[in-house]
């Protein structure tokens, strides 16, 4: 695995219940500051193998930006079982629930 993939998991695994973060947002903290559509592309890939709490990454915008329905709304169900405010066009407060991940000098996260 290489190392900006294995930051992106360890940093997801790190969002708490009830906070988000953006896709681009990971994808800094993990050390490739433009590579929020990788970072959906290892939550695509990798959410089952990992248990990774996918649902709680969301766009820049503070929506949730998942195109299919059923998904979308499991994604909003399952946010505000955790107390997170989603409004119906899907939006979430980034100021009130965006979770912050203090990473190392070297980009490199570690559990």
């Amino acid at each position: 695995m290489k190392p900006f993939t294995a930051n992106v998991i360890a940093i997801i695994k790190q969002i708490p219940e009830g906070r988000v973060m953006t896709y681009g947002q990971i994808a800094r903290a993990a050390g490739s500051p433009r590579a929020a559509r990788q970072v959906v592309r290892i939550l695509h890939s990798m959410s089952k193998k990992h248990r990774l709490p996918w649902h709680r990454v969301i766009n820049a915008k503070g929506q949730v930006a998942i195109k299919d329905e059923v998904t979308a709304m499991e994604q909003k169900w399952q946010l505000e079982a955790e107390g997170v405010e989603v409004s119906q066009k899907g939006e979430i407060d980034l100021v009130r629930y965006q979770f912050h991940v203090l990473s190392e000098p070297d980009n490199n996260i570690t559990l």
